[in-house]
């Protein structure tokens, strides 16, 4: 049956799904969980609640207040620098695990929140708000709605080859800011706080305050996934903020390795790409029955594709806990 496969479809998908625009924003969600727990050491387990706070900013920006798009770019990274604000000023003098326990608590808030009746009147709840991105498709380059536009077996509609190439765009800004922050005494310091805290007290710094502006920093690149995401979706609806997108990060994080530049780009495109191969390999199995369908059925496979990532996840950690680009000692929690 291995030969009755389409190859060339399962490979085009994959690579569509490594560096679609999906892709892009688990990889700038992941730069900002890196900067929290890679380099700072915080646990944060509710990044997509800064995902949800800078895709709703944009969108009740243009609906509710009638503003410009672009305006509602500075609205949701604003949004999600208030959030860190509200989260770490309680939670960062003490142990590590109430930042993880408050930042899982309030994500979910969150998407409760602005799905509620009472919120409606702003977020519209559960329907979610639309057409708050036309600004920026009016300034799509790629103008043939019929073509397809990439490299290679790479290519989208034009909509989705826009958001895509802004996507990575922003990802490469977004790597080259995290590489020389991490190079600056700002970068130093707060490594240096994740590793001892105490002895970087000592020496005069204010460890509470670098770790706070650490939760800022990784928590407006979630914020500017979020904006990507909805943008790419060109509508926001609360229950896309679900609580499993952040462990799905954490997943990329793992993936590529902490503490380095690139590998949270590399874990979220592998995270992808590696779904979507399963996807299509089962899909393909249970059409020419080489699975039989008492064993599976097509609508169990989008569940058994997150088993299978699960299932390595687990070898990874078993085999090399560090990540493909991590270090051993990045992984470290015993003085975090």
């Amino acid at each position: 049956m291995i030969f009755a496969f389409d190859w060339g479809t399962v490979i085009e998908q994959t690579l569509q799904a490594g560096f679609g625009s999906e892709a892009a924003v688990y990889a700038l969600a992941a730069i900002g969980l890196n900067i929290h727990f890679g380099y700072a050491g915080l646990l944060n387990f509710g990044q997509v609640g800064f995902m949800a706070v800078g895709g709703y900013g944009v969108g009740i920006t243009v609906h509710y207040f009638e503003g410009s798009f672009w305006a509602g770019l500075f609205v949701g990274i604003l949004f999600a620098v208030v959030l860190a604000l509200i989260l770490g000023l309680p939670t960062l003098r003490l142990r590590a695990d109430y930042l993880a326990i408050v930042t899982i608590a309030a994500a979910e808030i969150i998407r409760i929140l602005v799905r509620s009746v009472w919120a409606s009147p702003v977020t519209r709840g559960a329907q979610g708000i639309s057409g708050f991105a036309d600004a920026f498709y009016d300034i799509n380059p790629f103008d043939d709605p019929r073509a397809r536009y990439g490299f290679g077996p790479v290519k989208f509609l034009a909509n989705d080859a826009w958001i895509t190439l802004i996507g990575w765009i922003v990802v490469a800004l977004s790597v080259l800011f995290v590489w020389q922050l991490m190079r600056s005494p700002w970068g130093r310091v707060v490594r240096a706080v994740r590793e001892d805290e105490d002895a970087a007290r000592a020496l005069g710094k204010n460890a509470y305050w670098y770790k706070l502006q650490a939760l800022m920093i990784g928590g407006v690149f979630g914020g500017i996934a979020g904006i990507v995401q909805v943008v790419s979706k060109q509508t926001v609806q609360p229950d896309t903020f679900v609580p499993p997108i952040t462990f799905f990060v954490w997943t990329a994080l793992i993936l590529g390795g902490v503490g380095r530049v690139l590998s949270p780009v590399v874990g979220a495109m592998l995270f992808w790409a590696l779904l979507a191969l399963t996807d299509n390999v089962l899909r393909q199995l249970v059409r020419d029955d080489a699975i039989p369908e008492a064993l599976l059925e097509v609508a169990q496979i989008g569940q058994i594709r997150f088993m299978l990532a699960g299932l390595g996840l687990i070898l990874l950690m078993i085999f090399r806990p560090q990540g493909i680009f991590g270090s051993r000692r990045e992984m470290l929690l015993d003085d975090r």
